[in-house]
């Protein structure tokens, strides 16, 4: 079997048999890879805490002919401050069971571990408020995924000029000239409408360095809590019982 090592984060972990843990991981060299932690749920495994969601590191596996087997590993984070936060621990597991559903097999998901790593950082951030981090992540995590809706232009004729309006079925802007058959349409104030583009835009180090007021947020929750229902088909066990904590 040969020895390999990636990097990666751990999205899910699920028992088996007796002692042993099947562990989904999100690397930066395969995408979103399955393997299976041997022993991990003895007291004493070297492995015992290193398997667990949230763990950011190295793992060191022998690659078998289905699947891979977890040798040991290199913890570089395990954001810590979530273990201290039931809410921002619920909404760590929402990005979590997000990205996972979001994410293949031999993918680059480069950008999708990177906005996930950035984003856990955030949540250990005051003065950014959780809420606000979930509409970032989300929208930043459809654009990754080619399905972002178009801030900069209506969606039917490319005019940037026109007063618009925002239709999450028309996946975008659509200006007063083509909004004729829209029934769905919101006009966003300039400051969402500036948050949005600036979300779609920036490199993913940037994405967490701004708030909004709460007519903003309101907004992006309406339009974005809306997107999720049109064009994401899952239900997210996590995000039900955050909602239900808050």
């Amino acid at each position: 079997m040969n020895q390999i090592v990636m990097t990666g984060m751990v999205l899910s972990t699920a028992p088996v048999g007796e002692y042993d843990r099947r562990v989904v991981i999100l690397t930066k060299e395969q995408g979103k890879i399955a393997a299976f932690a041997k022993g991990s749920r003895r007291p004493n495994s070297p492995l015992a805490g290193a398997v667990n969601p949230f763990t950011f590191g190295e793992f060191t596996m022998y690659e078998g002919r289905s699947s891979y087997t977890i040798q040991s590993a290199n913890i570089l984070n395990y954001f810590p401050e979530l273990r201290e936060d039931m809410i921002g621990a619920y909404y760590g597991f929402y990005f979590l069971e997000f990205t996972n559903y979001y994410t293949k097999e031999f993918n680059d998901e480069r950008e999708m571990l990177k906005l996930l790593y950035q984003t856990l950082k955030a949540l250990s951030n005051k003065h950014i408020p959780d809420r606000l981090i979930r509409y970032i992540f989300e929208l930043k995590a459809y654009c990754i995924n080619g399905e972002g809706p178009d801030v900069f232009q209506c969606v039917v004729c490319g005019d940037k000029e026109r007063p618009s309006v925002f239709s999450v079925k028309k996946g975008g802007l659509v200006c007063c000239e083509c909004c004729g058959d829209v029934i769905d349409g919101v006009r966003l104030e300039q400051s969402t409408l500036y948050s949005m583009q600036y979300i779609e835009s920036s490199k993913i180090e940037k994405l967490y360095t701004f708030t909004v007021t709460d007519k903003v947020m309101e907004q992006l929750a309406k339009v974005l809590d809306r997107y999720r229902e049109v064009y994401v088909e899952k239900s997210f066990k996590s995000l039900e019982i955050l909602e239900t904590l808050l």
